[in-house]
């Protein structure tokens, strides 16, 4: 009898209840935990925190700046997906909530929340997926378009063509007032963010490296997209001018500024419709 290999039986005790709660019937579409927190370590070593509910065709689901993933359970669209039949995916990303926050710049540059979504999806096993995202979330969703072929679909709501601008110079304000310059402007976020115990530096870092999508990639893009946004909302630019971008992409209105547009379940019922759409 061959001697019992020690290390490789400590490496499945560790590893063993991570991959049980990660794990995913792929033939059936449906997640075997319900609403836990969960983690997924990404390709450097950050850990991503998520959550997964619900069961049939995966939406992932990116929340905006100053945020986290709970923020779309305040919504009308995370417990109408559900009850529609998707897979609902939430994580925090990088910088946010449970998940890591590092604090060195490069650990945010080069489409690393992008990249941490393309390693979790393809983690959970599945080989097709389509993406909401709000606010910041929507920067985020431009980047899977151009960079994973499994998105069949996506919603970019609450944003314009603005971030298409890689000096954006709203981005570059939130970074100076977060690292602490003083922006007049942008007091009352800035007073948001220490009173709410969030991590400053790694969200002055998340504005530093935040990736821009050129109009130029937008036009190449091929699959379906929504863009959809308040109607009282203009804080990231025209939505009517990034839907000229996307030649695939339709717009809808819904009532609401920035902030109030993406908790209505007018935004549901336009986000839910598209997705189900032949």
């Amino acid at each position: 009898m061959k001697p019992i290999n020690f290390a490789f039986f400590l490496i499945l005790l560790i590893t063993f209840p991570f991959n049980l709660t990660a794990q995913l019937n792929t033939s059936t579409g449906k997640t075997d935990s319900l609403d836990k927190d969960r983690f997924f370590i990404s390709f450097d070593r950050v850990r991503i925190h998520f959550q997964t509910k619900g069961g049939g065709q995966p939406v992932l689901l990116l929340h905006g700046f100053i945020a986290n993933g709970k923020s779309w359970k305040n919504t009308a669209l995370y417990n109408d997906l559900i009850h529609s039949g998707f897979t609902v995916i939430v994580p925090d990303l990088r910088g946010n909530g449970l998940s890591d926050k590092p604090h060195n710049p490069e650990a945010y540059a080069k489409d690393a929340e992008a990249k941490d979504m393309i390693g979790l999806m393809r983690m959970l096993g599945f080989n097709q997926y389509s993406v909401v995202g709000y606010s910041r979330g929507s920067i985020i969703t431009a980047r899977l378009l151009v960079l994973d072929k499994r998105v069949a679909k996506a919603v970019m709501g609450g944003m314009g063509a603005d971030f298409t601008n890689p000096e954006w110079p709203r981005r570059i304000m939130f970074y100076k007032a977060l690292m602490g310059e003083p922006v007049k402007e942008l007091e009352a976020m800035v007073k948001n963010v220490k009173s709410s115990g969030l991590d400053q530096l790694a969200l002055a870092y998340l504005q530093k490296e935040q990736p821009s999508t050129s109009k130029e990639e937008l036009g190449a893009v091929k699959q379906p997209v929504l863009v959809i946004c308040g109607d009282k909302d203009s804080d990231n630019g025209s939505s009517e001018e990034l839907v000229k971008l996307i030649p695939h992409a339709i717009h809808a209105n819904v009532p609401g500024d920035h902030g109030g547009a993406v908790r209505t379940v007018e935004f549901s019922e336009a986000v839910i419709s598209f997705l189900k759409k032949q």
